[in-house]
């Protein structure tokens, strides 16, 4: 299998495996929606991480397969392509991408639709299928944009030249820049201590966040509402504010 998911204490670790550059072919597109779904059910993963492994995250597409089709062939699935991250995006729980080397095309894709990226100092970020004659396909055009703003996006799109670590922090394409030996530790180790949370408030937190940025302040505001409201029917709230009145804050435990 090109995808796996490995999960211990709370964390769901999606680990790309397709040496030796990571190209996300069809079958690994798919591999991919299927363990996001897994990830999504299980109970048992209440948090998640994207990993590529110590030298490479994603190199992109493959583009000798993408080659071999033609325009009916990429409108049959083309669909398949942008379902299978936007199925990494929609896992209701706290995603963070542990990115070290090459993160281009559907690598930076993939890395996007995450909550959260830490990225090693040998990371290189971009999206150059502008280089192909094509523009992204997999939510590039969407997602980058709500994250860096359209001028950066633009530019970045435009050109499809690939940034270094430093740059992409200061772009906010990264949000934290580690020691390529530090990624994946650092990666688990924030996903690890999210997994320790309430696991009900932060789906809401996730989907509040969201679901305003994909739509609008009003309907965002209402699912805010929705979920502010309800969450008071649950028992981590109760534990929550419980603890807070008896022992101060930032010291409830929700498992």
């Amino acid at each position: 299998m090109t995808v796996h998911l490995e999960v211990a204490e709370g964390v769901g670790t999606l680990r790309l495996d397709r040496p030796p550059m990571n190209a996300l072919d069809v079958a690994t597109q798919d591999r991919l929606k299927e363990l996001a779904e897994e990830a999504t059910r299980r109970e048992d993963v209440r948090a998640v991480v994207i990993y590529g492994g110590e030298k490479v995250f994603a190199a992109g597409a493959d583009i000798k397969e993408m080659q071999a089709m033609d325009h009916t062939a990429m409108v049959l699935r083309a669909r398949g392509l942008q379902d299978s991250f936007t199925a990494v995006a929609r896992i209701p729980k706290p995603v963070v991408a542990a990115v070290t080397g090459y993160a281009l095309g559907g690598g930076c894709e993939l890395a996007l639709c995450a909550d959260y990226r830490i990225a090693g100092e040998n990371a290189k970020l971009g999206q150059p299928e502008i280089l192909l004659g094509l523009i992204p396909g997999a939510g590039g055009t969407q997602r980058l944009a709500r994250l860096v703003g359209p001028s950066k996006a633009k530019d970045l799109i435009f050109t499809g030249r690939q940034v270094k670590a430093d740059e992409a922090l200061a772009l906010g394409l990264v949000d934290r820049v580690v020691p390529a030996d530090e990624v994946y530790t650092q990666a688990h180790a924030w996903a690890a201590r999210l997994a320790q949370g309430p696991a009900l408030a932060l789906r809401a937190a996730k989907e509040a966040v969201d679901t305003g940025l994909e739509t609008g302040i009003d309907t965002g505001l209402a699912v805010e509402r929705n979920w502010f409201a309800g969450l008071f029917a649950t028992e981590d709230r109760e534990r929550g504010m419980r603890s807070f009145v008896e022992e101060g804050p930032g010291k409830a435990k929700f498992l």
